[in-house]
């Protein structure tokens, strides 16, 4: 009997706890708190959530292929886009977050680390100053990348809300 290698979800798990404290944490948001600035010179609180849900789009479809092609213009709600977006609100936010979760978790629960290895090419809709800083990449890396961005800029979110009086990623904690 073949025994069946465990998805990569399994040693993901943790991840999806995360999206779940980044859901809690930007629900509530009214849109006068969405547009308070992380820092005097940085983003808005709104401008980083959407950084986080673009990125997820914009690594894992443009580079990876995976997700349903409706979720292609969440890749232009990053305010570094060429494309401006405007300043969504909360609900949009949270819908953006549990959608693009929806695209990570589905591929990590097919994903094994055989999977991992994989080398994706540079996507050839970049421009070509992009492409020049964006090499090739093994799925390994761009995972990785995804969810270190991410805790970067939760913890980002999370300093900023408690600066206002605001829960953080972890709560009031």
């Amino acid at each position: 009997m073949t025994q069946q290698e465990p998805s990569l979800f399994t040693f993901y798990k943790g991840w999806e706890s995360y999206q779940r404290n980044l859901v809690e944490m930007i629900a509530p948001l009214s849109p006068e708190q969405l547009a308070l600035p992380a820092a005097s010179h940085q983003w808005t609180i709104g401008m980083l959530a959407q950084h986080i849900v673009g990125n997820r789009v914009w690594w894992f479809q443009v580079w990876m292929g995976e997700g349903s092609p409706e979720l292609a213009p969440i890749a232009h709600w990053d305010p570094a886009d060429a494309v401006e977006q405007p300043q969504l609100d909360a609900t949009t936010l949270v819908a953006g977050l549990t959608s693009t979760w929806e695209m990570i978790a589905g591929a990590l629960a097919r994903w094994t680390a055989a999977d991992l290895e994989q080398v994706f090419s540079t996507p050839a809709t970049l421009k070509e100053e992009e492409r020049a800083n964006f090499p090739p990449h093994t799925r390994q890396w761009i995972l990785w990348h995804v969810l270190e961005h991410e805790i970067h800029h939760g913890g980002e979110l999370s300093l900023a809300l408690g600066e206002y009086g605001l829960a953080g990623i972890y709560g009031d904690a």
